[in-house]
């Protein structure tokens, strides 16, 4: 745990007691403040509660007598579609509003680090899509070499719920737009942007608003090295925005997966299954990424790009690197190899839950058994058309199934409703050279509680039915 540092002997309100909320309680009672806490769900209430958590109704505005500030999960909405009212309470009683990545950057810097031969360094990673494996996929690249490091933020861990810095520690953390819109401090060393795809609008009043929630991490963090991707306008810009010596592009590296960037500056980028580095107008290194089987297809490939970027600015080697990449586990459900059988391969992507990250797992095979549906997000699926002649046939869950079959046009599909009956149709038709693939293109929550929950029985039912 990382005590909260600046609120000692004083009230702090907490608001949302799920993964981050629970730490960060825990994290302000250590740093000495006093907290009192709330939570729209009843069962999350009684469990604080009988854990000693003092509760006060927040929108109340009673509750805010000797406040100083007002801690939020990223979960609740602050702004768009509209405030939660308890941050309207806050509001109006003229509190600070702020979330645990503020808190975290307030805190992790101690005195004590002036005793470190090697400062601590933090590295933030966003985007669309990618962030959890190329958090995963950095972490691994250094942990190889044997730095320390840690994980958390949107995945793993909650960034106050991370062990105190240590001698040369890299804390590598998952940004959603959620945690960086609202962070009243943000200080990374190294920040990444990997893409941008229309997501989470309502939240954000737009995709204008969604990329602006993104770009705080750069603008106002002001990391001494920027990785960008560039394969969007977006992208683009932000790489404009963020040099600052005309020519040598420095001090940002700009990534790519498909387009070859031989400008002058520090690129690294991906083609035809190859990574390559480049430095001033000289390629620096070259990595076949192309029999790595836990980075399948073009949207791992930048991924790669991005964690190999992270770990040449922290020092190591791309010899190193190649060698590390080649043991990299993968993570669950995200274009996850569950098996193969008769031909047949099986992959778990229910992370991909909306149609940008859909068409990254369809692009990455020939002919899918696709599996599609859930609670849709706006477009549906109208931008994967193109990818439509790789899916031999279609089965859609959920509450998105009448909108994707129409949309599917004359792509073989069945309305198959839930994904057990989905799963069973897909692998009793397959044939050898098909892949079977979850690639929801939606959320899980009209079914599921998380992807994580989805794509853990979606791999149950593969396994029980290939058992039978």
């Amino acid at each position: 745990m990382i005590p909260v540092r600046g609120y000692s002997g004083h009230k702090v309100a907490v608001l949302g007691l799920g993964r981050s909320g629970r730490p960060t309680v825990a994290a302000l009672l250590a740093g000495g403040a006093e907290v009192v806490a709330w939570d729209d769900g009843a069962a999350a209430r009684a469990a604080a509660e009988a854990d000693g958590i003092p509760l006060d109704d927040l929108t109340k505005a009673k509750a805010w007598d000797g406040a100083k500030a007002l801690i939020v999960s990223p979960g609740i909405p602050h702004l768009y579609p509209a405030p939660h009212p308890a941050i309207r309470a806050a509001w109006d009683a003229g509190v600070a509003v702020d979330n645990d990545i503020g808190l975290f950057f307030r805190s992790f810097a101690t005195p004590a680090w002036q005793e470190f031969d090697r400062m601590p360094s933090v590295v933030c990673v966003t985007g669309s899509n990618g962030k959890s494996t190329t958090t995963a996929l950095a972490a691994h690249l250094l942990a190889a070499t044997g730095r320390p490091v840690q994980v958390g933020g949107n995945i793993g861990r909650g960034a106050l719920d991370l062990d105190p810095a240590e001698d040369g520690m890299v804390v590598i953390l998952e940004l959603s737009s959620y945690q960086i819109e609202l962070a009243r401090a943000l200080q990374p060393d190294i920040a990444v942007f990997l893409n941008l795809s229309p997501d989470h609008l309502d939240r954000h009043g737009g995709i204008g608003g969604y990329f602006a929630a993104k770009r705080r991490l750069f603008a106002e963090g002001g990391p001494s090295r920027s990785i960008i991707g560039v394969d969007e306008d977006e992208g683009r810009f932000l790489a404009n925005a963020m040099r600052e010596e005309a020519g040598t592009g420095d001090p940002v590296i700009e990534i790519s997966s498909g387009r070859k960037l031989d400008r002058l500056g520090w690129s690294v980028f991906a083609r035809k299954g190859f990574l390559a580095e480049w430095r001033h107008g000289r390629q620096q290194a070259s990595i076949d990424l192309r029999a790595m089987a836990t980075l399948p297809g073009a949207h791992n490939h930048q991924n790669a790009c991005a964690a190999y970027a992270v770990a040449r600015v922290l020092g190591i080697g791309p010899r190193q690197i190649e060698a590390s990449l080649a043991t990299y586990p993968g993570l669950p459900h995200r274009s996850q190899i569950v098996g193969e059988w008769g031909g047949v391969r099986v992959v778990n992507d229910s992370k991909a839950t909306n149609a940008d990250a859909a068409s990254r797992s369809l692009g990455s095979f020939e002919r899918v058994r696709w599996i599609a549906g859930g609670r849709p997000k706006e477009g549906g699926i109208e931008a994967l058309r193109e990818l439509f002649p790789r899916v031999a046939k279609a089965y859609l869950i959920g509450e998105a199934a009448g909108g994707f079959a129409a949309t599917l046009g004359e792509v073989p599909y069945s309305v198959a409703g839930t994904l057990d009956a989905a799963v069973t149709a897909a692998l009793t038709e397959a044939e050898p050279g098909d892949t079977v693939l979850l690639a929801p293109a939606c959320s899980s929550f009209d079914q599921f509680a998380s992807f994580e929950e989805r794509g853990e029985r979606f791999e149950a039912l593969v396994r029980e039915r290939l058992a039978g």
